[in-house]
């Protein structure tokens, strides 16, 4: 197979040359600019014909641009210059590859099988640059992770790579040294304790040598990251037995809370009794059929992971992958279950920010180790990782936590080096699929999902290790994981399809791929039964895969499902419908063994007959599930407590509130989340009612997530994090407690079924195996456990990562061990959701500000962000007083939401009351006037103020304030006024008073903007920089927007009875990585229309016609992960298939049709023509929209104006202004010359415009999100029949998918349910 090269420039975005210029000209005085272009390296099976070539070059072409594709651009070299050619490891095909490759093939292009892309650099210099200095600026050019310099043109993707072929382990004539060496030699991470039980087991019971691949199986199935020893394992602290096991603690935990688990530590998912609702379900999932409403239960699921190893080695592969790992958990519930939403949190060591030194980052020149990634790296990458993979895959992230630590105490270091990426996610599994079926003799495994690639291998093992650094830093390089998002959506799709068959799902049970790899799932799925499993039907990513690797290989975006023989074809329709990989790659024997067989002629029947003799047969596995999964012997761990010598917290005399504030709003874990949040999609699916952003700045501060179950119903899930590791440092069992006191004075704030109805997922991270931290992890689990059971909450899950420490230099660096308790439980109603906004200055009216007040007059600051900020920890710390006062104060809160006498909420966490107060402010750019006269004692208005003791403030009518008195007085909670608020605007007074004595006067806008600088400081590190300064510089000029909605939403016509018997088809067609079909679905069936699920394969395969629709939509994702522009792969699969071509030109010509394109589909119709210039060639486009000014994916609540135009689907809203959701990275409507969009603006054919906080349309970011010329944000067709927009109004069909809405709105109906209503209208009078 030849490659044949294509070169593209420019190879980079100009913020992001910017950026690299910036970088490469501190290295060497030498560098005047940099020059970029891609190469595209293209590998076929043969030469491809003068047309294929041309489709190839389309595909490849930048648009509006005439390139030679086939020479390079760089030209006039001088002696000095330098090319530097960075492109990825040939280890494995990337995923950007895989998506390239199937746009080829969906175009026709079969011969095509590899195409990479790498990034050359033409250094510009006037002079000479020294070796030294070049790898320099390879090393700032390229990710040593996943990238590699290339010295010349590829000619091959062979890596030349052929690892070794398994072997024998001889444990008879060597014993546990044998072991002892293929431990080594294979980084296995096996203690002493696993040698001398596998020496046992190997040479005593079964009386045989293992094999390699064994030993490399059992490494990983049963590490510590796999099988949990230290929780289930007999503990002895101080040389006493302890009573329980920490797991025995924790589920303990149930036997005090309401009994509502449908699901509890088992599975791959937790899950609670959930809601009946109506679900939009298709009638058949193995070809296109209309789509219906079903009465269905749900039930609730919540699952939680951490990926702390692979993302500090390469955060966002890493956090990819990670991410990818627990929506997996999510399909493997049961026989199959739905995401909804995810949640993320970072915890990474002290930043250090280039020119923006914060004070307590001392010092300036800490060491971090070479094989890790640095803080601020992890910061960026990790949670770019996670928002890139739930983006494209289509789960919006709704909820997180960010904190930073290092210090240094009596000359022991405390830091993330190893960092914690935590990624949670909410979903359902119905009611009738929450039980696996037990294996039975015949059943088919199967394989569904990525082929194999040498990824991830021995990830397990590795994440084991107690000190990262311990063991050799390629065996961590082979750690490193890859993560497709298109193929998760393919498989999410696949296992989708499967589950909506309901009671002929023939999915019999599932279990995700993660650690361990195949050797891991596999025996899982088959215990007790047994299975055999034939090397020769898996499908290779890469030929020179070994069976050891096979077996062991983390290979992502992998499930195994057991299935019928008699299913065999229907999953096979499944698939190809899907376009996701099967490999039915073995059977389930009922011999209890688990068998690899590499025999070339794989045949079951011989290991079904229990008759026939295989013995004599070597395998590289062959081993009883009953040794290997059963019961096996309980570890014994013997562990020390350490006295703490904490010193007093000693603060600067004469601190003052102002300057306390100056750090403390500056740290991260206080500060503005917007860096993350911006880049996050926090609104696919449309079933997400509450995620981070609130009030009419959108600004990041919410309390509790909450998302929808149905498109149809208002029940739903809420969810909450609490994470105190701090605390923890200074009491650990205080760190605990108010770890478990943050995640329920969270979720207060959204109106749930019964605070014991609250389950919890309990998520450890903890150097365990170091001195003294094993007695600290269990105390805190005690301590978090006791707590639980007075509040009457419960733990049904959870996942431990116990080697949070890292090797620097000579020293081992501990992460502060952490514990994250992720909440979840019904909410009946999803729109009795208190935010954190203060809402009565924007009705014109003063509020009243009460301080629910749980600290039983403690004002601790020790372990609290003020004590951080100034280089310690203190000695004493928050707490927990009184259980009982919390369960009394949640429930009058609960009480006071339903009756809605509460305006907003927020609580008191990190930064305190006074930070509480300000993001209150903050949220509803508001001022307040605070006088906090109720605390007594030998506390100073700083401790006062800054202290993180239990509890959070409300904002409630003055007219209320009496009723809401009484409501706490009822449930015996404590409850003070402490002031009002008052004022609208960043201009708004900001006064805090303690005792009458006034400690800080400011403005919203003074200390808005130190909170958001540490934001502002990051952004600059992700994104366009002068987007970054747009944003951070507008908010001096910042206002509630001006909402005008000049119709009533709430009397929109309906048709005539007997048109609603008539069915109007709409077909919604998708390719494959689209992720908004299912919100377009329920949007487009709320209207009355009768709907159709079509994909392109239907369509390419001739299962259906375009001529049966009345309209046709193409609703939003990343098709093909947009990895050749966005939807320029969708748009060839299209242009390039006739029989299609001829279809939609047929569509389009007819009068009675109509379209409609959201952001991946908007982008669509520009590539096919369909909203060009009336006056244009339809040979080519004439609108493309083109990467966002900020160069990155945005995802916010923007403010637009729909203008007059001809677009039937806006009929009667002209110069409506309101709110709308976007999330997209290339939005940009860019027009091949100034003829073409005047023609358009003439024609009033840009009906929708992106405006500023006067309703005035603009291209200033952020109010407009992509820098779209005169703020264009639709485009639609001269006769009005065809609509393409960015924005997505099916997202914001109900009003509780509005993340903001004026507080003086009343209606009930979304207006943007008009456009749809609108639509069917036509097609009734049409």
């Amino acid at each position: 197979m030849g490659i044949q090269r294509f070169y593209k420039s420019p190879g980079l975005l100009s913020g992001q040359l910017t950026n690299k210029i910036n970088a490469v000209t501190q290295v060497s005085k030498f560098v005047s600019t940099l020059e970029t272009e891609l190469c595209f390296y293209v590998e076929s099976t043969g030469e491809l014909s003068k047309d294929e070539g041309n489709i190839l070059t389309w595909i490849l072409s930048p648009p509006f641009q005439s390139q030679n594709l086939r020479s390079s651009n760089f030209s006039k070299l001088s002696d000095y210059d330098l090319i530097i050619e960075i492109g990825p490891r040939l280890n494995f095909s990337t995923p950007f590859s895989t998506n390239a490759v199937s746009i080829c093939k969906s175009a026709g292009l079969e011969n095509i099988t590899r195409l990479e892309v790498a990034t050359r650099y033409l250094v510009r210099c006037n002079g000479k640059i020294d070796k030294k200095c070049e790898e320099a600026i390879v090393s700032l050019l390229h990710d040593r992770m996943t990238q590699c310099r290339y010295l010349k043109p590829l000619q091959s993707f062979d890596h030349g790579f052929r690892p070794e072929s398994w072997f024998d382990v001889n444990v008879l004539r060597d014993g546990r040294s044998a072991l002892e060496d293929v431990n080594s030699r294979l980084g296995l991470a096996f203690d002493d304790w696993d040698l001398d039980f596998y020496t046992n087991l190997f040479r005593d019971k079964l009386k045989r040598n293992p094999t390699s691949v064994e030993c490399f199986d059992l490494a990983q199935s049963n590490s510590e990251h796999s099988r949990h020893w230290f929780f289930k394992g007999k503990m002895f602290i101080d040389g006493k037995e302890e009573e329980k096991t920490l797991f025995e603690l924790i589920t303990d935990t149930q036997s005090h809370s309401n009994q509502n688990n449908v699901i509890k530590f088992a599975d791959n998912s937790s899950a609670i009794e959930g809601f009946a609702v109506d679900t939009l379900v298709p009638n058949a999932t193995d070809t296109c059929s209309v789509l219906t409403v079903e009465m269905l239960k749900k039930h609730l699921i919540f699952t939680a992971e951490t990926h702390n190893f692979p993302t500090g080695v390469a955060p966002f592969s890493g956090a990819t992958t990670g991410t990818g790992g627990r929506i997996r958990d999510i399909q493997g519930c049961g026989r199959g279950g739905y995401y909804i939403a995810g949640t993320a949190g970072y915890s990474v060591g002290n930043l250090h920010i280039p020119d923006y030194p914060l004070p307590w980052e001392i010092p300036a020149n800490d060491i971090y180790p070479d094989n890790m990634a640095s803080p601020l790296e992890i910061i960026i990458e990790a949670s770019n990782g996670a928002s890139d993979y739930g983006n494209k895959f289509g789960e919006p992230v709704i909820c997180g936590f960010a904190r930073t630590f290092g210090m240094t105490d009596k000359n022991e270091r405390k830091e993330w080096i190893k960092p914690i990426m935590f990624s949670g996610g909410l979903g359902t599994v119905d009611g009738d699929m929450i039980d696996k079926l037990k294996p039975e003799k015949g059943m088919e495994v199967v394989k569904i999902g990525g082929p194999v690639y040498r990824i991830g291998v021995g990830g397990g093992s590795a994440s084991s290790i107690a000190v990262q650094g311990d063991n050799a830093s390629e065996l961590d390089y082979g750690a490193v994981q890859r993560g497709d998002a298109e193929m998760e959506q393919k498989l999410n799709r696949f296992v989708r399809a499967c589950t909506e068959m309901g009671e002929n799902n023939p999915i019999m049970s599932i279990h995700d791929q993660g650690a361990g790899g195949n050797g891991n799932v596999l025996k899982e799925i088959v215990e007790p039964a047994g299975a055999v499993i034939f090397t020769k039907n898996f499908e290779l990513g890469d030929p020179s895969i070994s069976t050891m690797e096979l077996w062991g290989a983390e290979y992502q975006e992998n499930n195994a499902i057991l299935c019928q023989k008699k299913d065999i074809n229907l999953l096979k329709r499944i698939a190809v419908r899907e376009k996701c990989p099967i490999n039915f790659v073995g059977t389930v024997t009922g011999s209890g063994k688990i068998v690899l067989s590499e025999e070339n002629n794989p045949d079951p029947e011989k290991y079904l007959d229990t008759t026939k003799d295989s013995a004599g047969t070597r395998h590289p596995v062959d081993l009883d599930l009953e040794f290997i999964l059963g019961k096996m012997p309980q570890k014994v761990f013997q562990m020390q407590r350490e006295k703490l010598q904490m010193e007093p917290l000693i603060l600067p005399t004469g601190l003052t509130v102002y300057a306390a504030l100056e750090r403390v709003l500056r740290l991260p874990s206080v500060a503005s989340k917007r860096y993350l949040t911006n880049k996050v999609d926090r609104c696919v699916t449309g079933l997400v009612a509450q995620q981070q952003c609130v009030g009419p700045l959108h600004t990041p501060l919410a309390d509790v997530a909450v998302t929808g179950i149905s498109h149809f119903s208002s029940a739903g899930i809420a969810s909450s994090i609490g994470e105190q590791p701090i605390k923890g440092l200074v009491n650990v069992a205080a760190g605990a407690r108010m770890t478990v006191a943050e995640a329920i004075t969270n979720i207060v704030f959204a109106k749930i079924s019964d605070i014991r109805d609250i389950k919890c997922s309990g998520n450890w991270m903890w150097p365990a195996k170091l001195s003294g931290e094993g007695a600290g992890l269990y105390d805190a689990c005690r301590a978090m456990c006791q707590l639980m059971k007075q509040l009457g909450v419960a733990i049904d899950g959870g996942k431990d990562s116990l080697s949070m420490a890292a090797r620097v230099g000579d020293k081992i660096v501990k992460s502060p061990g952490t514990l994250v308790v992720s909440c979840y439980a019904p909410c009946p109603n999803v729109t009795a959701v208190v935010t954190p906004d203060i809402k009565s200055p924007a009705l014109g009216k003063t509020g009243s500000l009460l301080f629910v007040d749980l600290s039983e007059g403690h004002s601790r600051i020790g372990g609290t962000s003020l004590a951080q900020v100034y280089g310690q920890l203190g000695n004493s710390t928050p707490d927990v007083e009184d259980p009982q006062v919390i369960v009394n104060a949640f429930q009058a809160t609960q009480t006071l939401i339903g009756n809605k006498k509460i305006l907003a909420g927020h609580d008191v966490s990190d930064g305190g009351l006074i930070t509480c107060l300000l993001e209150m402010s903050f949220a509803g750019i508001s001022g307040m006037n605070v006088n906090i006269t109720h605390k007594s004692g030998n506390y100073s208005p700083v401790e006062v103020l800054f202290a993180e003791e239990v509890g959070w403030v409300l904002e409630v009518g003055e007219s209320d304030v009496n009723e809401v008195v009484s409501i706490f007085e009822k449930f015996h909670a404590p409850i003070y006024k402490i002031g009002v608020s008052c004022g609208l605007g960043v201009d708004s007074d900001i006064i805090v008073s303690v005792n009458g004595i006034n400690h800080l006067k400011s403005t919203v806008l003074a200390m808005m903007s130190i909170w958001e600088e540490t934001s502002y400081q990051l952004e600059r590190r992700q994104t366009n920089i002068k987007c970054a300064e747009d944003e951070f510089n507008s908010l001096k000029n910042r206002k509630v927007p001006k909402y005008k909605l000049p119709f009533n939403p709430d009397g929109l016509p309906l048709p005539q009875s007997s048109i609603l018997t008539s069915r109007i088809r709409v077909g919604v067609v998708r390719e494959e990585g689209i992720n908004g079909d299912r919100e377009m679905a329920a949007a487009l069936t709320l209207a009355n229309f009768e709907v159709w699920d079509v994909t392109m394969q239907d369509l390419l395969g001739d299962k259906i016609t375009l001529d049966r629709f009345r309209g046709i939509v193409f609703p939003g994702g990343f098709s093909y992960a947009d990895v050749l522009g966005s939807a320029r792969g969708w748009a060839a699969s299209l242009l390039f298939q006739p029989r299609v071509r001829q279809q939609l030109d047929a569509f389009v010509a007819r009068q009675d049709t109509f379209s409609l394109g959201v952001c991946n589909g908007c982008q669509l119709m520009s590539l096919l023509g369909w909203i060009s210039s009336p006056n244009s060639s339809k040979n080519e486009p004439h609108v493309v929209l083109d990467h966002n000014a900020s160069e990155r994916f945005e995802c916010r609540w923007s403010t637009v104006r729909i203008e007059k135009s001809p677009a039937l689907m806006l009929k009667d809203m002209e110069g409506t202004v309101m709110g709308v959701w976007v999330a997209h990275g290339e939005g940009k409507f860019t027009f091949r010359n100034n003829e073409i969009l005047r023609e358009l603006r003439e024609n009033q054919c840009l009906p929708i415009k992106y405006v500023d906080d006067d309703g005035e349309p603009t291209e200033i970011y952020p109010f407009n999100p992509n820098g779209s010329v005169e703020g264009i944000a639709a485009i639609c067709s001269l006769d009005g029949r065809h609509l393409a927009l960015m924005p997505h109004p099916e997202r914001c069909t109900e009003m509780w998918q509005w993340p903001y809405t004026p507080p003086s709105w009343t209606n009930t109906t979304s207006p943007w349910y008009k456009i749809f209503n609108n639509a069917f209208m036509w097609c009734c009078n049409n």
